[in-house]
């Protein structure tokens, strides 16, 4: 007699895949996200380090950051 724990699911093989295919899609997702954010973070420290070194080294102070106005009721 053949044992039933050992036979093939084809129902729980399509469920798997298909968990798999959307674990998957997440994964890259997620992966994409962090990579935009490391790259962001990377040219925003570039920036910061070559204006701090070009005021340090002319000797003129760094320029003031102007605030964008506010629309009326955003936060």
């Amino acid at each position: 007699m053949s044992n039933p724990w050992t036979k093939k699911n084809p129902w729980l093989s399509m469920w798997l895949s298909g968990a798999n295919a959307i674990a998957g899609a997440a994964r890259g997702r997620a992966t994409a996200h962090a990579r935009r954010q490391a790259t962001t973070m990377m040219n925003q420290g570039t920036k910061e380090a070559i204006d701090f070194w070009t005021h340090a080294l002319t000797g003129t102070p760094p320029a003031k950051k102007t605030r964008k106005k506010r629309k009326p009721g955003a936060r």
